[in-house]
């Protein structure tokens, strides 16, 4: 039987949108100082624009519109990556925590990359 998130027309809707999910829960139990505060919020705004920016993307008026937000989803799973890597240093004691996000964030870099090829390339 498939999973009903497979069947869904954007899969990738949900996905981006439990990984901003995801973002906001492990953000939430972490303590601020001064040095971690401004990496938290860019994680958080970053880790959240991905699904914002795909929704966008859905939405867009045209195909030249569609592909500049596919883009802008690939800049900001690139982006989260970087801030998950700040984040080791600043929270060592959750690297496994860490590098599950960051796996994840590879992982929609990786498709979105594709997006952006294929797009490139003419094709549908």
């Amino acid at each position: 039987m498939n999973s009903p998130v497979l069947n869904n027309k954007y899969p990738l809707e949900e996905r981006t949108a439990k990984f901003g999910e995801d973002i906001i829960r492990f953000c939430s139990g972490l303590s601020l100082n001064t040095v971690t505060k401004p990496i938290v919020n860019q994680l958080v705004r970053s880790g959240t624009g991905i699904g914002a920016n795909y929704m966008e993307a859905n939405g867009g008026s045209s195909r030249k519109d569609f592909q500049n937000k596919i883009y802008i989803c690939k800049k900001e799973t690139q982006e989260t990556k970087h801030w998950l890597r700040m984040m080791k240093v600043c929270f060592s004691e959750k690297i496994v925590e860490i590098d599950q996000l960051w796996n994840e964030a590879q992982e929609l870099t990786l498709i979105f990359s594709k997006i952006v090829s294929t797009l490139r390339n003419g094709k549908n």
